[in-house]
């Protein structure tokens, strides 16, 4: 195999926004393009560039509205509804934590649902939302049927993101898979023709396997069992429930099913982390927490304890620094949209 191509993040920004732009309003594509260029920069890969393919083809063939109007259809001072109008997931999600953002300074907690969106990539692009306004936030999402319940053999639960951030000088931020692995890495393995684990996914026979094309057949194997299960049926009640978007395997796979909308469903739930006490002595108590947890002694093989999210800000903060390497089927693959962009506009 080539070796990747190192290539800055800012050129990298600018060759995906310019893809974007062709069928987004430029302030979306330039959106979109930052959150796909971080969750690269980030090291997760799965949720990166290599996802536009998928993306252009929904919007090329109507299956996603470039230029929805997001509309508030139900609000009560901390609450409210957010019609995404089948929007890219992208835009509805910024919108609707903006509101969550906007109730939270005024009540001291915003809640937002969100439904006729669509996939809207990594949940840490919103929780930084939150923390850049020294919020704290919970963030959840249904997604398309890849896991089942426990105790089934079927899919029927997302590998939806329990995400979770909270402010301070190391902020805490979790954005995790309720599934051993994110469904994006055995999706992104069989692309390459890498192996998985074998502890990852079921075959479409119900066998462990280490083919990531064999478990795109079948189903990811949810985390820790019946808790990782749980939780992606708590999911599928905030996100997907009470947001009146689709649920209960309803959702539409958007990389197999080009027939319909996806209808995904979001929640977002920001908050003031200074309810109790002064923000200032919250960010000391917070800092020590984080601080107790650095200081205690190490496991064998670990020379640091990280917190949350911490790994991924100092790869960011490297890549943006040095560039991100770009598989050569990646590069081949942005030229390829690059041309079809310019097709569709044309």
């Amino acid at each position: 195999m080539p070796e990747p191509t190192l290539v800055s993040c800012q050129a990298l920004l600018g060759e995906v926004s310019a893809i974007f732009a062709r069928y987004l309003p430029l302030d979306d594509a330039q959106h979109v393009a930052a959150c796909l260029v971080d969750a690269d920069a980030r090291g997760v890969a799965s949720h990166g560039i290599g996802r536009i393919p998928v993306y252009t083809r929904r919007l090329r063939e109507g299956l996603v509205n470039p230029h929805p109007q997001l509309r508030i259809e139900q609000g009560e001072l901390a609450t409210a509804h957010l019609h995404g109008d089948n929007g890219m997931g992208y835009v509805v999600a910024r919108r609707a934590m903006a509101e969550a953002i906007e109730r939270a300074r005024r009540f001291g907690i915003g809640m937002v649902v969100a439904s006729h969106s669509n996939h809207f990539g990594m949940a840490a692009s919103y929780l930084q939302q939150a923390l850049d306004a020294n919020l704290a936030a919970l963030v959840l999402t249904n997604a398309p049927p890849l896991m089942p319940v426990w105790g089934a053999r079927e899919a029927f639960l997302g590998t939806s993101p329990f995400a979770y951030a909270a402010p301070g000088a190391t902020p805490i931020l979790l954005d995790m898979a309720t599934s051993v692995v994110a469904f994006g890495k055995i999706r992104r393995a069989a692309r390459r023709g890498e192996p998985i684990p074998a502890d990852w996914a079921l075959d479409a026979h119900g066998q462990p396997t280490t083919d990531a094309n064999a478990a795109l057949d079948g189903v990811v194997l949810p985390m820790a069992g019946p808790k990782g299960s749980g939780l992606g049926l708590m999911m599928e009640s905030a996100a997907g429930v009470m947001s009146g978007s689709a649920f209960g395997g309803q959702v539409r796979n958007q990389n197999s099913d080009f027939s319909q909308p996806q209808n995904v469903g979001h929640s977002f739930i920001v908050f003031r982390p200074d309810c109790a006490m002064p923000f200032e002595a919250y960010r000391q108590r917070a800092d020590a927490l984080v601080a107790r947890a650095k200081a205690l002694p190490r496991a064998e093989g670990f020379d640091a304890i990280y917190m949350p999210g911490e790994r991924e800000a100092l790869a960011a903060a490297h890549a943006h620094a040095t560039g991100v390497h770009i598989s050569a089927q990646d590069l081949a693959m942005l030229q390829e949209e690059a041309r079809l962009a310019t097709a569709f506009a044309a």
